[in-house]
């Protein structure tokens, strides 16, 4: 059987990966996962029962990224050369593709951000397969395959997903009454160098607007906003689709959840500066399923948010959306999985 090692940086991988390296594990290859300590990635990786090792952790200034990163970069080599895996898996993770070319290992990743497209063609040249959604405009050449649809549904394909009413309901939330969720994200990572998010006035707007409709339930990176008269969202970091999949809208300024809400049936509205920057081929094609809109003018998707608040049939049409777009699709994980067998036989037969 195939050693594979999949190294996570951030939250949204675990969700990305955490199916395949169950199903990898099932069918009796040996996996072993690395993290990175940031925001509750290792929180997740502990709810999923996802053994794993640590091998730095974010700092609290962004000076202290070189150096997390140098130092990450040899203790991936060493954890490469202890564990001599066939492929390494990662979300375009520099410290990945070098441990594996070190060790001669191939190298899978999964990738769908035009925006570090430069960063992506410094690594092609060690890398087997860059696998992006078919909606990616670039093309990378000879490593480059495409899936249709994004790489959320490794995990929110309804093959994948079905929401937990009980275990909202164990926190205190009741899926049938109206809700909103609103996530915050302090734009703090190397790549929102010059991004803004929604501003504070735009948030307590939102907050106060919607709060008209139902419960309004706050997600943030670092403390919320003062002057909020929300909720922090109350369910633990593993239940957030089930919150999402029951509100009657969402509005972000986080890609991800962004994407999230809409591939769940939800109304998502997506603002901040990254709307109007074309970095990211998938909300055109979210945009033309009718799964999120993105509005770059914040009091513009404040006004959109609280009217579909207030459209009683809005979610059926959304759930009409996902179901057509899911059945157009690509079950993620099990392209994941195809893919990195594929060039383990390939990298087994030179």
């Amino acid at each position: 059987m195939s050693r594979i090692h999949f190294d996570i940086t951030h939250p949204a991988h675990v969700h990305l990966f955490r199916h395949a390296i169950r199903e990898l594990v099932d069918d009796g290859h040996a996996v072993a996962v690395s993290a990175r300590q940031k925001e509750i990635t290792t929180d997740l990786l502990d709810a999923y029962d996802i053994e794993h090792t640590v091998l730095s952790r974010k700092g609290t200034r962004k000076s202290a990224l070189v150096l997390e990163w140098l130092g990450r970069d040899l203790r991936a080599l060493r954890y490469a050369w202890r564990f001599d895996p066939d492929v390494v898996v990662s979300r375009l993770s520099p410290t990945a593709i070098h441990a594996a070319a070190t060790v001669g290992a191939g190298s899978v990743v999964l990738y769908d951000t035009e925006g570090t497209n430069r960063l992506a063609r410094l690594f092609l040249p060690l890398v087997d397969r860059i696998c992006t959604p078919d909606s990616f405009e670039t093309d990378f050449g000879e490593p480059h395959r495409r899936h249709a649809g994004v790489q959320e549904l490794a995990y929110l394909h309804p093959d994948r997903f079905t929401p937990d009413s009980d275990r909202l309901r164990d926190h205190g939330v009741d899926p049938d009454e109206p809700y909103s969720v609103l996530r915050f994200v302090s734009m703090g990572a190397h790549h929102d160098v010059g991004r803004a998010g929604l501003s504070p006035a735009a948030k307590r707007r939102l907050v106060d607007e919607l709060a008209a409709h139902g419960e309004v339930y706050v997600s943030a990176e670092g403390a919320v906003p003062t002057g909020l008269d929300a909720r922090r969202v109350p369910v633990p970091p593993d239940a957030i689709h089930d919150l999402l999949a029951a509100a009657d809208v969402m509005v972000t300024d986080s890609n991800t959840m962004a994407t999230e809400a809409g591939l769940l049936g939800t109304p998502s509205v997506r603002s901040g500066s990254y709307v109007d920057t074309g970095e990211f081929s998938n909300f055109t094609a979210l945009a033309e399923a009718g799964l999120v809109e993105s509005i770059g003018d914040e009091d513009d998707a404040v006004e959109r948010a609280v009217e579909l608040a207030a459209d009683p049939h809005a979610r059926d049409r959304w759930d009409e959306r996902r179901r057509e777009y899911a059945a157009a699709s690509t079950d993620v994980t099990d392209y994941i999985v195809d893919t990195v067998l594929e060039v383990v036989a390939e990298r087994g037969a030179r």
